[in-house]
């Protein structure tokens, strides 16, 4: 789980909204349980980014892309990888993280 941190692209709100993450070579990966229209994604892409906090520690991620979960899933790293690949989801969202900030 990771609790990401966007500013809402009307609003100017600070919101923070729970996701399962999933680690990647680049950064990590959200399923998109229920489709690509949510707000927290589009706030995400509105701002370019936000801030993922996992573990105790908060960490930038940027460059939010759509895209399919077969495409998404060679990217997945760890123990967590089979658990992506059986999920039912059609979607997925990368964000990229700085290499020395990612947990």
């Amino acid at each position: 789980m990771g609790i990401l941190t966007h500013v809402g692209r009307r609003s100017g709100a600070l919101y923070r909204t729970p996701l399962t993450v999933f680690p990647t070579r680049d950064g990590i990966a959200v399923l998109l349980t229920y489709g690509p229209d949510r707000d927290w994604l589009k706030n995400l892409t509105a701002a370019g980014g936000g801030t993922m906090r996992r573990y105790g520690r908060s960490f930038p991620v940027t460059d939010p892309r759509v895209v399919s979960k077969a495409e998404a899933a060679p990217s997945v790293t760890g123990w967590m990888r089979p658990l992506f690949a059986v999920l039912p989801f059609e979607q997925a969202v990368l964000l990229t993280t700085a290499a020395s900030t990612a947990p």
